[in-house]
């Protein structure tokens, strides 16, 4: 970790600690929360309001940690029928829901402990750096994702469906493993930084096979959860075909868990 800090400034080697020493899994109010979007979202319906999440915290933690590997739980976060969405309604609102759906996704994954990686059009990409505590980051990642599910029932689709407009639903992708932290380019300011690894990608595959609201999960974040958020996942039967991915370390099907309806 010394070379974690080094020659950070005094603002990222906070963000450093506060990532890898994050205290237990968060305890997110979901009615303050549920409360809270709906007023974003009226009035960024309303009156155009105007979003303030950045990218900043999460930029700042990987420049401080370029060219190293960490342990990480990646959620990949897809909204569903976008496509439908653009078609029905006029430009403007297309851009209002996106990028509300985008920033209250954004803003549940940073109560939960996590940082968002980048929006990719109509998904999130968020992670929780597991280097002190896989558990923890496991179970944080998962509340997080039942935590979004209960915000777009609850939250956002109550105001969109008295604006007239159509309800939204996601779906999500969890994994663990190891990723590498990438800058491409020599401005250590300005350059593009990302994470590669396996984690990022079977994430995103893992998402390409949910259901609409469902959250999935690989096994290797399913053997980090707690036994009574184990209890609420049940293994998926993979058809022929369906899903060809196999763990590194054993050569079989990689496993996936679904949560319970």
């Amino acid at each position: 970790m010394a070379g974690a800090d080094g020659g950070a400034g005094a603002g990222e080697g906070g963000i450093v600690r506060r990532m890898l020493g994050q205290g237990g899994s968060r305890t997110v109010d979901s009615e303050t929360l549920i409360k809270e979007v709906q007023s974003h979202v009226s009035a960024a319906l309303e009156s155009g309001y105007a979003y303030n999440t950045t990218l900043e915290q999460s930029d700042a933690f990987l420049r401080s940690r370029v060219l190293s590997r960490m342990g990480l739980v990646v959620m990949y976060v897809d909204l569903v029928g976008s496509t439908d969405i653009a078609l029905e309604l006029p430009v403007d609102r297309v851009a209002t829901i996106i990028s509300a759906f985008a920033q209250e996704m954004a803003r549940v994954v940073t109560r939960h402990g996590g940082l968002v990686l980048k929006f990719v059009g109509d998904a999130v990409l968020s992670y929780f750096v597991a280097d002190e505590n896989s558990l923890r980051a496991a179970d944080s990642a998962v509340r997080c994702a039942i935590a979004m599910v209960d915000v777009i029932k609850r939250g956002i689709n109550p105001i969109l469906t008295r604006a007239g407009s159509p309800e939204l639903a996601v779906k999500i992708g969890i994994d663990y493993g190891t990723g590498i932290v990438v800058r491409y380019g020599a401005d250590e300011q300005k350059s593009y930084v990302d994470i590669l690894g396996p984690p990022m990608n079977i994430a995103a595959k893992i998402q390409a096979r949910a259901r609409p609201n469902q959250i999935l999960v690989g096994h290797d974040v399913y053997t980090r959860l707690h036994p009574t958020m184990q209890a609420e996942f049940a293994e998926v039967a993979w058809g022929a075909g369906e899903w060809k991915y196999r763990a590194r370390e054993t050569g079989e099907i990689y496993r996936v868990h679904g949560r319970k309806a």
